[in-house]
Parts: structure tokens; sequence; C-alpha cells
């Protein structure tokens, strides 16, 4: 079930963001690793939130701005269950959302999107903050599913 997440519930999103990230950003440094978990809340307070919850269980989240997917992270227990599908589908689907950022380094966020129909329109060499993370913009381009 896909709803949308209340302030209560951050808590919960930033375990779930701790757990994803532990286990797919590696190419991020343990001090910068801190510096976005001290970021996150602020990050979660500029996004429309929505949840996955199955059983009871909060397994993953999607954070859109007015055009774009800024997050979609998923508790990496759950990671290959289909939570993170349903929550693209969702975005682009009932919400209308085409365009989503990702570390050109995470390999893994830049296949899930590329097999869901999102090409590479463009790249930054630094991240938001000013991190040399490179970003790649993609865009959802095929029909929606």
């Amino acid at each position: 079930m896909i709803y949308e997440i209340g302030k209560e519930e951050h808590p919960t999103l930033c375990a779930i963001w701790e757990s994803a990230v532990r286990a797919t950003h590696h190419f991020l440094s343990k001090e910068d690793f801190e510096f976005y978990k001290t970021k996150l809340p602020s990050y979660l307070e500029q996004t429309k939130l929505y949840g996955f919850k199955k059983n009871g269980v909060l397994k993953g989240f999607l954070g859109v701005s007015q055009e774009q997917i800024e997050m979609l992270f998923v508790d990496n227990r759950y990671r290959n269950f289909g939570v993170g599908g349903k929550l693209l589908l969702y975005a682009i689907n009932e919400l209308g959302i085409k365009k989503v950022d990702v570390n050109e380094d995470n390999l893994l966020a830049l296949g899930f999107y590329e097999k869901f129909g999102f090409k590479v329109i463009s790249r930054d060499s630094l991240d938001i903050e000013k991190k040399p993370y490179a970003i790649l913009h993609l865009e959802f381009t095929a029909a929606p599913l």
C-alpha cells in the first residue's frame, strides 16, 4: 500500500535511508555519509513523501517535488522484492513525475531507472551540495507503464 507520509514517520524514513545508503552508496566517504545524514531531515521537509507499507511495515519511501523524484530509498532488508518498482510506477503513473537525478557512481540505481524507461539527458560534475559526486539527470522517455 502506498500512502502519503506524515512528519511523525520521519525517524523511520531516516533509518530506511541509512540502511539503503550503506548498502548502495559505497562511493561515499565516511565523512560525506555523515554530512548527508545530518542534512536528511531538511531534505525530507522539502519534499512530498510517500511510503510503501506491507503487513504494517514501512519498507521504502519516495520523495517528490513538483516535477521530479528527489529521493527513492528501500530498506536494504526489502531490496529486490519490487518495493522500489512500485514506488517508481506510482510516481510515474499517479503523480506524473518524469525526472530523477542519480549519482553517476550508483550503477545499481542507474540500471534500475533505465530498466523502467528513463534515459540520461545531462550530467553535472558536482552534486547539489557542491561535493565531487557527479549527478546524472534522467528523464522518463517511455509510454506510461
